[in-house]
């Protein structure tokens, strides 16, 4: 096969897969073991002819979870949005890296254009922003940012002198924050985890309460992160009580929006939600969540402080890529990125921003946000289900009601059985109830007939699995 022909092969399994992709089954879920006999992965050891790399390509697609399907309300993210699955073919087909302008120049321009609208839509004044590989590398950067803004020498001289840091989070704040700690030589000893209230925002009094102890014990705290969307609850720590705080203590303030920060996309869901946005130090949120664009798409903002992330960032070895044009502008992007070789994600964030506008995207996180309540209406209103925490935002958390079983190993049970039959892939979480289901409607293209359809499913599914057993 030439190359055209290739291509028009790939593109007939892509177009045959894209036209089933909301029907039938989720997933043809298959164990481990007997997937692996089927992808016959030994099989052409000294390299296999164009039909059986096809022929692998086919049973991929077969085998893969529909994230477009009206079942799959497994994740934050769901199926991409047109216009960047077309920026990711062309990334994939121009294949370079977005580390230098040379080398990269459309990319470069882009993403540069791209990250001065989030600047100026978030309402950031003299900042500066990166793509990044999503939020968890996103919440690095900021920790990162704010040890070497306390401690401007721990680059050269590193954390072997200078009295202890402490850096403050929800407790439910995303696991990355910890791994932050880890990796930057602060210890997860020194990540104080504040408890959260009856609404899951992290609980101010108690963390004033710490903020004084560090500083009695002769410990800089240096860093509080907020979330705007927690991963279970989905609830939002409040902003201005924390600007107040970092009034006093003169810490850096992050926000961590990978899943809600989206909302600062409507106008009138980012008063509601996210009031204060603009003072805050820096913030990041994934595009590829409840926006749609294809993953990995994220964005890290830094506020009013110009040239942190060259400051913060090696600037890399300027004798054979990094190449400075003396006229203070950051043209090669890797040179402030903890990364060399970075993937081209501009095209498709511009090419889906171009689409929808930001108008469009208000419009998709208002419905979402509607669906989300609609859900909830649900949940409140049928005798077989139980809402597990208030809804907050976004996250719905539910349990089915058995009549005699233990409601937590049943709604276990419960949502393997959905899965591996196919019928809806949900995530689920824990407390000291036991297992909950936790609903994500994270694509934009569902509708209230796809919620009703959902939770018809689940109480039909629950209520066959209460007779077998």
């Amino acid at each position: 096969m030439n190359k055209a022909q290739v291509i028009d092969k790939t593109a007939e399994l892509v177009k045959s897969f894209l036209a089933e992709e909301k029907q039938d089954r989720v997933v043809n879920y298959e164990d481990p073991a007997a997937l692996s006999a089927r992808l016959d992965l030994d099989a052409f050891p000294d390299g296999a002819p164009w039909p059986q790399i096809f022929d692998w390509v086919e049973k991929y697609l077969a085998c893969s979870v529909k994230t477009s399907h009206p079942g799959f309300v497994n994740r934050m993210w769901a199926g991409a949005n047109l216009p960047s699955i077309v920026g990711e073919m062309v990334t994939a087909v121009s294949n370079t890296s977005a580390c230098t302008y040379e080398s990269a120049p459309v990319s470069t321009v882009m993403e540069q254009y791209m990250l001065d609208q989030m600047l100026d839509l978030v309402g950031f004044t003299n900042g500066e922003a990166q793509m990044t590989t999503g939020s968890s590398n996103a919440n690095l950067l900021a920790m990162m940012a704010a040890r070497n803004t306390c401690r401007p020498r721990v680059k050269k001289a590193g954390l072997f002198s200078g009295k202890p840091m402490t850096a403050f989070v929800s407790a439910d704040a995303h696991y990355s924050m910890e791994k932050a700690a880890n990796v930057l030589g602060l210890g997860t000893s020194s990540l104080v985890k504040i408890p959260v209230d009856s609404r899951g925002e992290m609980d101010m009094e108690i963390l004033a309460e710490q903020l004084s102890q560090a500083e009695q014990q002769s410990s800089t705290p240096f860093f509080v992160a907020g979330t705007a969307g927690t991963t279970v609850r989905g609830a939002y720590d409040p902003i201005e009580p924390l600007l107040a705080l970092r009034n006093q203590y003169g810490f850096w303030l992050h926000m961590d929006g990978a899943w809600g920060g989206a909302v600062v996309l409507s106008d009138r869901l980012r008063q509601r939600f996210l009031p204060g946005i603009e003072q805050v130090d820096s913030f990041c949120w994934d595009f590829h969540k409840m926006p749609g664009t294809a993953l990995i798409c994220n964005v890290f903002l830094v506020n009013n402080r110009p040239h942190t992330l060259g400051r913060v960032c090696s600037s890399g070895d300027d004798s054979y890529i990094f190449h400075d044009t003396g006229d203070n502008q950051v043209r090669d992007l890797g040179a402030v990125s903890l990364q060399c070789g970075r993937r081209v994600d501009s095209l498709k964030w511009f090419l889906d921003w171009k689409f929808f506008g930001k108008a469009g995207f208000a419009r998709m996180m208002e419905h979402e946000l509607d669906l989300c309540r609609y859900a909830e209406q649900i949940v409140r209103q049928s005798p077989r289900l139980d809402l597990v925490y208030p809804r907050r935002a976004f996250n719905i958390c539910f349990r089915y009601l058995p009549e005699q079983a233990d409601a937590g190993p049943f709604n276990l049970a419960l949502r393997n059985t959905l899965y591996h039959q196919g019928i809806s892939l949900v995530g689920y979480a824990q407390n000291s109830d036991g297992p909950f289901l936790r609903l994500l409607l994270a694509s934009h293209d569902l509708e209230k007939q796809d919620v009703d359809q959902y939770f018809s499913q689940v109480i039909d599914t629950g209520k066959r699995l209460e007779e077998e057993h």
